[in-house]
């Protein structure tokens, strides 16, 4: 392993407004993936609460605040709740495939209606074709876009209904960025699907996590990812199973209950 495989230079970025958490601002430590070894150091950094986004390796700094919690299922022991299996078996009948990692027109049409539906403000809104290439196609890692389609008929493939850039680790999956139909009144929950896919296909794969990214404690936004359980959180003593005290603990009181306190 290269001597800057061994001792990657880390980076910090200058502080900017937190699109999850009003008031406060977010910063972020970053490097550089590059080189044959930058599996493993991608790998090695994920396990200690670090994301990919292309050939750069990155997770929050921000002074005076530790909302960001990295998340990861454990794909063995995932029970789904009786909701969720009702889903699994509604949605059993789209075709899932694991594409190389390459841009096409149908999954940027798809991402720009997602974004339209759920971020029409957010970040990536005015990301054109080059920029979801750059994407999906910028990875030194061992990625995959996993694509969702209805089924086929007489040969010809299903709409694509939703995908996800995936990377596969040493020791799981991990989900950098899914869109879907967020609007598809015939096809609701997609994006709780892909998420039960993925640990099912890690399951099969005997691969133990799925990584989820960063659960925001006080974001609504973000409460979707404890509903996966066991999930495990990244704390100062390491990893540790998230326990229903913690949720009680760390939910946001609904602005209702606040109005009447």
């Amino acid at each position: 392993m290269t001597a800057l495989s061994r001792f990657p230079r880390f980076f910090v970025t200058s502080p900017s407004p937190c699109p999850y958490l009003p008031g406060r601002q977010e910063r972020k430590i970053f490097t550089e993936l590059t080189g044959q070894h930058a599996g493993e150091l991608n790998d090695a950094l994920g396990r200690i609460g670090f994301r990919r986004s292309q050939s750069v390796a990155y997770r929050p700094s921000c002074a005076g605040c530790t909302a960001c919690v990295s998340v990861r299922v454990v794909a063995d022991q995932f029970q789904p709740n009786a909701t969720q299996r009702k889903l699994l078996k509604r949605l059993g009948d789209l075709e899932v495939t694991a594409c190389k990692p390459w841009a096409t027109e149908e999954q940027f049409e798809l991402l720009h209606r997602y974004l339209t539906s759920r971020h029409p403000g957010g970040g990536m809104a005015a990301m054109d074709e080059n920029d979801y290439a750059d994407m999906v196609e910028q990875s030194p890692v061992s990625s995959y876009v996993i694509e969702y389609r209805e089924p086929s008929v007489e040969g010809v493939r299903g709409r694509l209904i939703g995908a996800c850039i995936t990377d596969q680790q040493a020791d799981g999956l991990s989900m950098i960025y899914s869109f879907f139909e967020a609007d598809s009144e015939t096809r609701p929950g997609l994006g709780n699907f892909i998420i039960m896919d993925h640990i099912l296909r890690a399951r099969s794969a005997s691969l133990p996590y799925v990584y989820l990214g960063y659960w925001v404690k006080g974001s609504e936004r973000m409460a979707y990812k404890t509903r996966y359980r066991p999930i495990e959180v990244l704390g100062p003593n390491g990893w540790s199973v998230l326990t229903d005290e913690d949720l009680a603990v760390s939910m946001p009181v609904p602005a209702r209950v606040r109005e009447l306190a």
